[in-house]
Protein backbone atom coordinates (compact mmCIF):
# COMPACT_ATOMS: atom_id res chain seq x y z
CA UNK A 1 0.00 0.00 0.00
CA UNK A 2 0.84 3.56 -0.20
CA UNK A 3 1.42 6.58 1.88
CA UNK A 4 -2.11 8.26 1.67
CA UNK A 5 -3.45 11.13 3.64
CA UNK A 6 -6.88 10.62 4.88
CA UNK A 7 -7.21 13.20 7.41
CA UNK A 8 -6.62 17.03 6.72
CA UNK A 9 -5.64 18.03 9.77
CA UNK A 10 -2.57 19.67 10.34
CA UNK A 11 -0.97 22.31 13.61
CA UNK A 12 1.63 24.54 13.84
CA UNK A 13 4.34 24.13 16.80
CA UNK A 14 6.19 27.10 17.77
CA UNK A 15 8.71 25.12 19.92
CA UNK A 16 9.82 23.11 17.02
CA UNK A 17 9.22 25.47 14.60
CA UNK A 18 7.05 23.72 12.01
CA UNK A 19 3.83 22.27 10.61
CA UNK A 20 3.09 19.29 11.58
CA UNK A 21 0.75 16.86 9.61
CA UNK A 22 0.50 13.22 9.40
CA UNK A 23 -0.14 10.18 6.44
CA UNK A 24 -0.81 6.55 6.63
CA UNK A 25 0.49 3.70 5.34
CA UNK A 26 -2.13 0.82 5.98
CA UNK A 27 -2.05 0.84 9.71
CA UNK A 28 0.81 2.59 10.00
CA UNK A 29 0.76 6.60 11.17
CA UNK A 30 3.74 8.48 9.91
CA UNK A 31 4.41 12.08 11.42
CA UNK A 32 5.66 15.21 8.59
CA UNK A 33 6.75 18.20 10.38
CA UNK A 34 7.55 20.67 7.75
CA UNK A 35 10.30 23.01 8.75
CA UNK A 36 8.38 26.89 8.79
CA UNK A 37 11.53 28.24 6.23
CA UNK A 38 10.17 26.00 4.12
CA UNK A 39 6.71 28.19 4.16
CA UNK A 40 8.66 31.42 4.04
CA UNK A 41 9.73 31.12 0.34
CA UNK A 42 6.73 31.29 -0.40
CA UNK A 43 6.47 34.94 0.86
CA UNK A 44 3.99 34.43 4.15
CA UNK A 45 3.78 36.70 7.11
CA UNK A 46 5.82 34.78 10.17
CA UNK A 47 2.38 33.80 12.34
CA UNK A 48 0.70 31.41 12.82
CA UNK A 49 -2.66 31.82 10.69
CA UNK A 50 -0.51 32.68 7.53
CA UNK A 51 1.84 29.75 8.28
CA UNK A 52 -1.15 27.39 8.27
CA UNK A 53 -2.53 29.07 5.15
CA UNK A 54 0.44 28.66 3.17
CA UNK A 55 0.21 25.07 3.93
CA UNK A 56 -3.30 25.14 2.97
CA UNK A 57 -2.62 26.57 -0.23
CA UNK A 58 0.56 24.41 -1.06
CA UNK A 59 -1.02 21.05 0.40
CA UNK A 60 -0.90 18.78 -3.02
CA UNK A 61 2.62 19.98 -3.34
CA UNK A 62 3.70 19.30 -0.01
CA UNK A 63 2.21 15.72 0.46
CA UNK A 64 3.75 15.23 -3.06
CA UNK A 65 7.27 15.98 -1.07
CA UNK A 66 6.29 13.85 2.01
CA UNK A 67 5.16 10.97 -0.43
CA UNK A 68 8.93 11.36 -2.50
CA UNK A 69 10.69 11.02 0.84
CA UNK A 70 8.84 8.15 2.53
CA UNK A 71 9.63 6.46 -0.68
CA UNK A 72 13.34 7.05 -0.41
CA UNK A 73 13.49 5.53 2.89
CA UNK A 74 10.38 4.30 5.09
CA UNK A 75 10.27 5.80 8.52
CA UNK A 76 7.40 7.06 11.26
CA UNK A 77 8.89 10.22 11.04
CA UNK A 78 10.56 12.97 8.55
CA UNK A 79 11.58 16.35 9.08
CA UNK A 80 10.97 18.47 5.54
CA UNK A 81 12.81 21.27 4.83
CA UNK A 82 12.64 23.74 1.56
CA UNK A 83 14.72 21.35 -0.08
CA UNK A 84 12.48 18.83 0.14
CA UNK A 85 9.18 20.85 -0.84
Amino acid sequence: MSLQFPNASRNYDATRHCVCFWGHDATVEISFHLAEEALYRVGVDRDEASLLRAFDVNRDRIEAAASAAYARKRRTYYRLSGADA
